[in-house]
């Protein structure tokens, strides 16, 4: 997924971009139970994905595969995928791989690829603290998130339906707040889909932080799957006086498309978790 992301900026190369569950819902203490005595976490994580997941996505609208990895990935750590939690005395955002102490404006996110298919991708993000993934979609895709450690502050936005577009100096779309909160491990998973749950959103360091994400299925350029960045105004800007009929205008804003930001500094760290068997 890593190269899906990247772009060379004058400052830094950008980077961003079998059962062995049944059918029915585990709780959570079978779970852990059962994960004590058999495969790592992270095996079973790839497993129940690769069981659910197609190139095209979810292959229904059932909601049990979303119950069952929602439960296992809430029991996740930063120990589970080879991570050692960092503390804000300890500021580098590298989670196992420190570097030397350099000013906070230069340390990079740092980016995992645990594994990656046509169907799904398993990754991690390690962020200093104060660091910025701006905002940003995720066309017909689902993504999970899970905070593994540190806080995070999440802002979420999805499309308003029908399509509302304001031409100015630059076109801009209507879209509605999703979510505007912080989340600190231990947390439960967040689950965005391809046209609820924040499907556009931007994140931002609290603490020194790291997030696990399940993307299904991966960006993919070639097939309309591209990621875009956008700036947000508020709905005021462009409103020219409309009243909203659902909500208050504090719940809207107005999205404009953007070019990768120059300073989104990200670099490609290395897996040191368990090793996956495929």
């Amino acid at each position: 997924m890593f190269s899906k992301f990247q772009k060379a900026t004058d400052k830094a190369m950008v980077f961003l971009q079998n059962r062995a569950l049944s059918t029915l819902y585990i709780p959570k203490q079978k779970l852990h139970m059962a994960m004590n005595t058999t495969s790592p976490k992270v095996q079973l994580l790839f497993d129940l994905c690769k069981t659910t997941f197609t190139p095209s996505g979810l292959p229904s609208a059932s909601p049990q595969p979303i119950r069952k990895l929602c439960s296992l990935l809430d029991t996740f750590g930063p120990a589970d995928i080879g991570l050692k939690e960092e503390s804000p005395d300890d500021d580098r955002g590298h989670g196992f791989f420190g570097l030397n102490r350099v000013a906070r404006w230069a340390q990079p996110i740092t980016f995992l690829d645990i594994y990656e298919c046509d169907s799904f991708t398993m990754c991690v993000f390690c962020f200093p603290t104060s660091s910025v993934i701006p905002l940003h979609d995720h066309p017909g895709m689902t993504v999970f998130s899970k905070v593994l450690y540190g806080s995070m502050h999440v802002k979420a936005y999805d499309w308003v339906e029908p399509v509302c577009i304001k031409e100015s100096r630059e076109p801009v779309r209507l879209a509605r707040l999703a979510v505007d909160k912080v989340s600190t491990a231990p947390c439960g998973t967040s689950v965005l889909y391809p046209k609820t749950g924040g499907n556009l959103h931007c994140f931002t360091a609290v603490t020194p932080c790291a997030v696990l994400d399940v993307l299904a299925p991966p960006y993919r350029e070639d097939i309309g799957r591209k990621c875009t960045y956008y700036i947000d105004y508020p709905y005021s800007t462009f409103g020219n006086g409309t009243e909203i009929s659902n909500g208050k205008e504090e719940d809207y804003a107005w999205l404009a498309e953007i070019e990768t930001p120059d300073d989104l500094y990200m670099r490609e760290g290395v897996y040191v978790g368990p090793a996956i068997q495929v």
